[in-house]
């Protein structure tokens, strides 16, 4: 092996080394470092949204001469049987291998476990439940091993809206003990990532560390949420544990749902088959638009709800933008498959919008939604529902595929006693409170309210929630409305933006005295300087930029 692997990789023996999550782009260095083999124990989805699908590591690891193999092992409990199977698995490996997990502990756990050596390594005592090991750096990281007491607010999920509320309840109360369940080493915005599929962002500048961003004065439970107990207010995390909570908010947003599409995970990231709704994916959309020359494009929608519900569009446009301006439109087929039966929910901005399907002479396809992908074949299925009712399967050819995913409520958080009949938590629309339980709230993608699921949504209702919380807390009326305001800007070609701003019913709520459904170039260039910088050091930070409610009971 490479001497550099043991800076990155931490080697056992000669036979194996072991690790956390690993992306795509990790594979080469692996192979260049002279494993042979890649094991993957960490369960596909556990990571949230940036982890990448174990398909995707299998394809790259096959494309560089390495055997992949996933044995998903759950946080908490490495069982005798497990170890078992991992050391079978060993067996008929070629090696060296390594083998990773989220932190590396349960991949370590598998193999030491079949050692003499395994009563002395750390954090695998036998086959008896353990806790990933803090990291010593990062003073505000919670063991999930030892809480003493509840905390004042349990927040469930580490994103947008679980970091925003944080800071905006820091900022109201600092001496609230608030505790951040997010599992995450990553935090990302991802708002840009169509942008970085339309080669207008660097990818990069997307991600930061979470640790970085937490909100001071929180503490982060680096683990992840199995479910919760509300009528005994705790929350039961994956390692088994259980913390305690006076108020709890519920944000852990929203699950993308690949498996929904039969064939998909096996071909994402080759094949020509993107979705710049995953981190590692969207460089890749950007990389088949640039190369595509001629052929047929498809770029899907699947039914609602899905976050950002303009964003499988703005996929298309602007990939048919860089594509006129090479010159090549006129050789390539573009059809936009829509689940649904409209090109957008808000009637006032189909339009605008439509002037650049006709632009573009892209095909508008409705009521087809992807069911089944061939990627070695290039063959894409749809259900196609006619005027009547009727299904059909309808196979189409492709050359480039970009794939919206069917979405759902987190399986933990639709099995629990806080959801609705959909799944999300059940609140209500106006004040964000939970109809069953009245210290709980909830905001973001995960919550029930019928507003569009967006970044711009949320940095309203952190502030919704943070006054509402409070004021229940402290015995107060609830006096902040959430109005379901959302927004969506339309990156219609590069240069060019319609920033649809509105509210529950379609109501328009624009921010600024301008046309709403008018193209601007002042938009675009808030959308690509203006709300990155407002989302990491506004919204992030308990900065209530343009956010407060907007009206009161």
């Amino acid at each position: 092996m490479n001497a550099t692997s043991a800076t990155k990789w931490k080697e056992l023996d000669k036979k194996i080394a072991v690790t956390g999550q690993i992306s795509v782009d990790d594979v080469a260095d692996i192979a260049a470092a002279g494993y042979k083999s890649i094991i993957c124990n960490r369960p596909d989805g556990e990571g949230g949204e940036s982890q990448p699908a174990s398909a995707a590591l299998e394809g790259a690891a096959k494309a560089a001469g390495l055997q992949f193999a996933y044995m998903p092992v759950e946080v908490g409990r490495v069982s005798d049987d497990k170890c078992s199977a991992f050391h079978q698995l060993m067996q008929s490996l070629p090696g060296p291998v390594l083998a990773f997990c989220g932190s590396g502990n349960r991949a370590q756990a598998l193999y030491t476990n079949n050692t003499d050596a395994a009563a002395t390594q750390t954090g695998t005592e036998g086959t008896e439940a353990y806790c990933e090991p803090v990291d010593k750096r990062q003073a505000e990281t919670v063991a999930a091993c030892n809480w003493d007491n509840v905390f004042d607010v349990v927040v469930v999920g580490g994103g947008s809206g679980g970091l925003g509320v944080t800071a905006s309840l820091l900022k109201r109360r600092p001496a609230l003990r608030i505790a951040v369940v997010e599992p995450s080493e990553k935090h990302y915005y991802q708002p840009a990532w169509t942008l970085v599929g339309g080669g207008a962002y660097a990818i990069n500048d997307t991600a930061r560390n979470t640790a970085d961003v937490m909100p001071k004065g929180a503490e982060w439970i680096k683990a992840a949420a199995a479910g919760f107990a509300p009528e005994k207010n705790l929350v039961n995390l994956t390692d088994g544990r259980s913390i305690g909570y006076r108020q709890l908010i519920v944000c852990p947003g929203i699950q993308l749902a690949w498996d929904k599409v039969e064939g998909l995970q096996e071909t994402l990231g080759k094949n020509g088959v993107t979705s710049n709704y995953v981190f590692d994916l969207a460089p890749y959309t950007w990389s088949l638009v640039q190369e595509l020359k001629e052929g047929k494009a498809l770029f899907t929608q699947p039914p609602m709800p899905i976050k950002c519900a303009g964003a499988p569009q703005k996929a298309m446009y602007l990939s048919c933008d860089y594509w006129q301006r090479k010159r090549v439109l006129d050789k390539i087929e573009v059809e936009f498959d829509l689940a649904g039966a409209v090109l957008f929910g808000v009637s006032e901005f189909v339009p605008p919008l439509m002037k650049y399907v006709h632009k573009y002479n892209a095909n508008l396809a409705f009521n087809s939604n992807l069911v089944k992908v061939d990627g070695s074949k290039k063959i894409a299925t749809f259900e196609v529902k006619n005027e009547t009712g009727e299904v059909t399967r309808v196979d189409k050819s492709f050359d480039m595929l970009h794939v919206t995913p069917p979405q759902k409520a987190p399986d933990f958080l639709s099995k629990s006693a806080l959801a609705n009949a959909a799944g999300y938590c059940e609140v209500d629309a106006k004040t964000l409170q939970s109809t069953c339980f009245s210290n709980v709230f909830s905001l973001g993608d995960a919550c029930s309210a019928p507003n569009s699921k967006t970044a711009a949504a949320v940095r309203k209702q952190v502030v919704i929630v943070a006054e509402n919380l409070i004021a229940a807390k402290e015995g107060r009326e609830m006096r902040a409305v959430y109005d379901g305001y959302g927004a969506c800007p339309l990156t219609v070609e590069n240069g060019k933006v319609v920033l649809a701003e509105f509210g529950y019913g379609g109501k328009l709520l624009p921010t600024f005295p301008l046309s709403p459904t008018l193209p601007r170039k002042l938009y675009w260039w808030m959308k690509v300087n203006l709300f990155p910088w407002v989302y990491w050091d506004c919204l992030l930070k308990g900065r209530e930029w343009l956010a407060g409610s907007t009206e009161s009971k």
